[in-house]
């Protein structure tokens, strides 16, 4: 793994070098084989006015695909340990994420592709990614938009699946974050 240290407003003193080797270091080894490259860039605002002037960025290169991180406050160090704790997190995520991807290709080369539906009964699909929990198969009875929402209120998810009885096209019915409700329709 490479690691580059460049600053700007800022002379990387050997001090600053050795922690950021060592902050580095122990947030990508976990995933050492998979990282190619990390830059580490330190900068300094030097208008007193800004609160949390003194900014780590990370950027890790691994496998064709590129983490960021960046923190800001008042601390150089502080920065580099909520930055690397960031970082490690992130490429955890991006491991798991890899790791799934690879489990899906090798279920999906085995060519496993009954599944039992439930009631006893083996249905002729795919397989499906190790990540899915829960499969419901229900009947569509065509619904307007306003029954659809009101479904919505009945069972308490953040969306409901249904059948437009002016379309008969499957629509989706889903609460806004900001209140109201939303319908996604889907295009010729």
């Amino acid at each position: 793994m490479n690691l580059v240290i460049q600053g700007k407003n800022i002379e990387i003193t050997d001090a600053i070098r050795d922690y950021v080797n060592t902050k580095i270091h122990k947030a990508v080894d976990p995933f050492n084989q998979l990282i190619t490259e990390v830059d580490v860039h330190l900068s300094v605002a030097k208008n007193p006015r800004i609160s949390g002037g003194h900014i780590a960025e990370v950027t890790v290169y691994a496998n064709g695909t590129v983490v960021r991180s960046e923190e800001a406050s008042e601390s150089l160090y502080a920065s580099l340990d909520v930055v690397a704790d960031k970082l490690q997190r992130q490429l955890r995520k991006y491991k798991e994420r890899v790791k799934a991807k690879a489990r899906e290709k090798t279920a999906l080369a085995a060519g496993d592709t009954t599944e039992d539906i439930g009631n006893g009964e083996s249905h002729k699909t795919a397989q499906l990614p190790k990540e899915v929990v829960r499969m419901k198969y229900f009947a569509m009875a065509p619904l307007t938009i306003e029954e659809a929402s009101e479904q919505l209120g009945l069972v308490g998810h953040d969306f409901f699946v249904f059948r437009n009885k002016d379309t008969n096209q499957i629509n989706v019915v889903y609460e806004r974050n900001h209140g109201g409700f939303g319908v996604i329709i889907p295009r010729d």
